[in-house]
């Protein structure tokens, strides 16, 4: 059986047994994604979903004007944000899809850049729905599609991240409508709300709530994302199950990229064995997020800043779990005496 080849393998190697931690565990889980005793990580890659929210111009949610989204946008293109520098240093691809910016980006024309707008933002769902059922099946088709062609090109292994001004709004009532956790507990400061901003932020959002019953929605992950949307959290949920199809390890970043995955679930509850959980978040209610789904993160480092720069920063604990399943020598190998001897 392979999980017990894959496991002799790892307890072979010349330390204790369990002495290397967490990372002995996702050997192990690496391994089971690809269906061998001699896994690999290839073109690591970080995709950024970038959309924008009608909810934000109301300015109830969010501190930062929706122009934001937009101007962070060329600050990817142009090699400026934190995304850039982690996935620069750890030697992975980048790669930023507009998703659904309330901006022209037409004119901008790189290699990392996808256009895929659905939309110049989604419509405030304080009175509407955020997106069409149509537009939602056109985002979960785009997300695999765009996954499905970096796996063609040799990548395996893929993290996702977002920017959207307003999309920890989505994210938490998603959660609270998956999960049945009260709302305040959901709800957190996003893009630096301060306490007056938080309490107004969550009034807003019980409106919102009550407005789409989304109590009722729970069991029913497209018209959840057409209620509350976010063409980005959409694609991105798209993008999860063809990731899992391609038996691509996946590295779930942090509080909206978690969000999508808890919706990506109620698709397909089997996409959570590709899943390697990069962070704990310091937004509120991720963390309650990750229990849901009886997550053990990687990482805990009160991050907050969303773009994928957790599991950027993950993914070369993989790498390091992965080469020493390969590259260590084996008691045998190394002439080492183990315990019982």
């Amino acid at each position: 059986m392979l999980k017990d080849q894959l496991q002799n393998k790892i307890n072979s190697k010349t330390k204790p047994l369990g002495a290397l931690g967490l990372l002995e565990e996702i050997a192990l889980q690496v391994g089971l994604i690809q269906q061998t005793t001699e896994p690999f990580i290839a073109r690591p890659t970080i995709m950024v979903f970038a959309a924008d929210h009608g909810i934000a111009e109301t300015g109830l949610v969010n501190p930062y004007p929706q122009s934001v989204t937009a101007q962070m946008v060329l600050n990817f293109l142009n090699g400026g944000a934190a995304i850039n520098v982690f996935t620069q240093m750890h030697q992975l691809q980048l790669m930023v899809v507009d998703a659904g910016v309330n901006a022209d980006l037409s004119h901008l024309v790189q290699p990392n850049f996808i256009h895929a707008k659905q939309g110049m933002g989604t419509a405030n769902y304080l009175n509407a729905p955020a997106i069409t059922t149509e537009q939602v099946t056109s985002c979960i088709q785009k997300g695999k599609e765009l996954v499905i062609s970096v796996a063609k090109d040799g990548c395996n292994c893929i993290g996702f991240g977002e920017m959207g001004i307003g999309n920890t709004s989505s994210a938490a009532l998603i959660m609270h409508a998956i999960t049945g956790i009260p709302m305040q507990e959901c709800v957190g400061r996003g893009t630096g709300a301060n306490d007056a901003q938080l309490m107004t932020k969550i009034n807003t959002l019980e409106k919102a709530a009550a407005f789409h019953q989304l109590h009722s929605l729970g069991n029913e992950p497209f018209a959840l994302l057409s209620a509350v949307g976010g063409f980005e959290i959409a694609m991105m949920v798209g993008a999860y199950l063809a990731a899992a199809t391609e038996k691509m390890v996946i590295v779930v970043d942090g509080f909206i990229a978690t969000a999508a995955l808890i919706v990506a679930v109620q698709i397909d509850p089997t996409i959570i064995n590709n899943c390697i959980f990069a962070h704990c978040s310091d937004e509120q209610g991720h963390a309650n997020m990750l229990q849901h789904l009886k997550a053990k993160p990687l990482l805990n480092l009160s991050l907050r800043l969303g773009e994928g720069t957790g599991a950027a920063l993950a993914i070369p604990l993989i790498e390091s779990a992965v080469a020493f399943l390969i590259q260590m020598a084996s008691f045998e190998q190394a002439g080492v005496s183990t315990a019982s001897e």
